[in-house]
This record gives C-alpha cells, sequence and structure tokens, in this order.
C-alpha cells in the first residue's frame, strides 16, 4: 500500500521562503517520478514541479527560477523549495507518485496521491 505524507506547509509573506517534503512508502522509490500539484479554490489541480528517476526535472512556467524539486532515494522523499512566494502561490499542495521512469504533467497519470498541505502567502 502506497502512502505519501506532506509536511512543511504553512503561512508565508511574500517574498518569503517554504520548504515541502514527502515521505513515500510502500513503493520502489528509486524507480518511480514524483510530482508536486497544487490546487487553489475554483481552480484545477495544475503540475508544479516533476522529477524522474534520473532526477530530470520539469516546472510550470509560473515557477521556474523560483522552485526546486529534488528527490533523496535513501530517504524515500521529494521535496519542494519554494522561494520568492507571491500570494498567487496559494494553494493546497499535493505530491503525487507514477509508476513510470519519465516525466508527465498530467495529474490523470499519478496513480498515487498525499493528503495535501495547505500553503498560503499573505501579509
Amino acid at each position: 500500500q502506497v502512502q505519501l505524507v506532506e509536511s512543511g506547509g504553512g503561512l508565508v509573506q511574500p517574498g518569503g521562503s517554504l520548504r515541502l517534503s514527502c515521505a513515500a512508502s510502500g513503493l520502489t522509490f528509486s524507480s518511480v517520478s514524483m510530482g508536486w500539484f497544487r490546487q487553489a479554490p475554483g481552480k484545477e489541480r495544475e503540475a508544479v514541479a516533476t522529477i524522474n528517476w534520473l532526477s530530470n526535472t520539469d516546472y510550470a512556467d509560473s515557477v521556474k527560477g523560483r522552485f526546486a524539486i529534488s528527490r533523496d532515494n535513501a530517504k524515500n522523499t521529494v521535496y519542494l523549495q519554494m522561494n520568492r512566494l507571491k500570494p498567487d502561490d496559494t494553494a493546497v499542495y499535493y505530491c503525487a507518485a507514477r509508476s513510470a521512469k519519465y516525466n508527465s504533467g498530467n495529474p490523470a497519470d499519478f496513480a498515487s496521491w498525499g493528503q495535501g498541505t495547505q500553503v498560503t502567502v499573505s501579509s
């Protein structure tokens, strides 16, 4: 049984930083692709960043240069470092796993999801 547990969300002022973590269990972590998605109220879930088994990464245009996804296969954990946060980054952030070696930005391609963590950017 795959479990994904996110942590690290919270309230931050515009321009601030947060680091999200997602601890995975029940899967061969080093062989899967991982992704961070977000969903704001009234909006569809969107891909923020993805990382495949070779640590190749993809980012949404809106976060390029500000966010960084990384993985630690020894700890079965994927991270999302978020810098220069903006109010538009406010959303519930979800971690997801995909049993394929290549990246995808389509939420439907990810079979396992965490419960989400709230990120609020506000002064």
